[in-house]
C-alpha cells in the first residue's frame, strides 16, 4: 500500500546556507538555455543552489541574497532581517495584523495566506491528485506529493549528495551538518531548526488550539491531533489499512511503524551501541541513556529530567503534593 508522508511547512526566507555553498548563477548565461529570457512565460533564470527558477535576473539577484547572507532590510520590532524590502514588507504585515484569522487569531503576511490558512479551519483541499485522488489545501502541496509517485528528488544537498522531493526539505537537512537552530521560544529560550517547530512548540506554554472541528466545540493544537478526532468521531477521513492484518490506523506513519514490525525491520541504528530500533522517535528517546543532558524542568520544584512524558508524570505529583500540603 501506498504511503504518503506529510508535507512540512516552508521555512522562513532568512535561512542563511553554509558558507561552502558556492554563488548562484544564471542558466541563462549557459548555452543550454531554451526561449528569450524576457519571456514572462519562460523562467529562464536558475539557482543553482537550490533550483528554483525566475523570470528575470532581477529576482534571481534578489532571491540569491538568501543564500549569501546579504540581509539589509531590518525589521524594527523582531529585528529579523530580510534580503529584499518585498520580505520586510510581507513580513511587518504579520506584526500589524492586517491579515488576521477571525477563529484562532493568526496573523498572515498576504490575503493569499490568510485564504490557505483559513482551510486548516475549514477543511477545504481544492486541489487532487489524479494519480490516487488524495486532496491538499495549495497546488504547492499537490506538486510536492506527485514527486511521491514520479519518484522526483531534484533538490540535492551540497555536502553528502542526499536528494530530496523539497526544497523546504532541503533547507531543513542542511542544519543536520552545520547544527544551525535559529528560532528560540521566548517562554523558555529552548532553540529550534525551523519556524514550524517553534510555533508548535509555543502552544505549550500559551495553550493555543488554533485547530477547530466543525461537528462539535472540540479544539486541537496539532493538525493531525483534528484530522484523527475527525476519522474516530465523525467517520471523516480514511483510515490506513494493513493488508497483512487488516488493523487500521488514523496516520500513514502509524501504519509505516506497523508494516516495518511485520517485516522485522529496524532501519534506525544507535551510533553509540548496536541497539537498532523502528522508528527514529525510539532512537532519540533512547539515546537519552548515553547522555547526561536533562532539557526537561518542573516549574515547580526546577528538578530537571531527560524525557517529556517523565516529567510530566512528576509534575503531576509535585502539583498534588503542594495543594495537599496548601490544606
Amino acid at each position: 500500500m501506498m504511503i504518503y508522508h506529510d508535507i512540512s511547512m516552508m521555512l522562513n526566507l532568512h535561512y542563511v546556507f553554509a558558507a561552502s555553498c558556492s554563488q548562484p548563477k544564471t542558466e541563462a548565461d549557459s548555452k543550454d538555455i531554451t526561449g528569450h529570457p524576457h519571456d514572462d512565460k519562460t523562467r529562464s533564470y536558475l539557482c543553482t543552489v537550490c533550483h528554483k527558477r525566475f523570470t528575470t535576473k532581477s529576482q534571481l539577484t534578489s532571491h540569491s541574497k538568501r543564500h549569501t547572507g546579504e540581509n539589509v532590510y531590518l525589521c524594527t520590532q523582531c529585528e529579523k532581517r530580510f534580503s529584499s524590502r518585498y520580505g520586510l514588507c510581507y513580513h511587518m504585515n504579520i506584526h500589524t495584523g492586517k491579515y488576521k484569522c477571525t477563529e484562532c487569531d493568526r496573523c498572515c503576511g498576504s490575503s493569499k495566506d490568510l485564504a490557505v490558512h483559513r482551510r486548516s479551519h475549514s477543511g477545504e483541499k481544492p486541489f487532487e491528485c489524479t494519480v490516487c485522488n488524495k486532496r491538499f489545501t495549495t497546488s504547492g502541496d499537490l506538486v510536492a506529493h506527485s514527486r511521491i509517485h514520479s519518484g522526483e528528488k531534484p533538490y540535492k544537498c551540497h555536502v553528502c549528495k542526499k536528494a530530496f522531493s523539497q526544497c523546504s526539505t532541503l533547507h531543513s537537512h542542511m542544519r543536520v551538518h552545520t547544527g544551525d537552530k535559529p528560532y528560540d521560544c521566548p517562554y523558555c529560550g529552548k532553540l529550534f531548526k525551523t519556524n514550524s517547530e517553534l510555533k508548535r512548540h509555543v502552544r505549550i506554554h500559551t495553550g493555543a488550539k488554533p485547530y477547530s472541528c466543525r461537528h462539535c466545540s472540540q479544539r486541537f493544537t496539532r493538525h493531525h491531533h483534528l484530522k484523527r478526532h475527525l476519522l474516530k468521531s465523525h467517520n471523516e477521513g480514511s483510515w490506513f489499512t494493513c493488508n497483512i492484518c487488516q488493523k487500521k490506523f488514523t496516520a500513514s506513519s502509524s501504519l509505516k511503524e506497523h508494516l516495518l514490525r511485520h517485516a522485522g525491520v529496524k532501519p534506525y541504528v544507535c551510533n553509540r551501541c548496536p541497539k537498532r530500533f523502528f522508528t527514529v522517535c525510539y532512537l532519540k528517546r533512547h539515546q537519552l541513556v548515553h547522555s547526561d543532558y536533562k532539557q526537561f524542568c518542573c516549574g515547580l520544584c526546577g528538578k530537571d529530567y531527560k524525557e517529556k512524558d517523565t516529567v510530566k508524570r512528576h509534575f503531576r505529583k509535585c502539583s498534588n503534593k503542594l495543594r495537599f500540603s496548601d490544606v
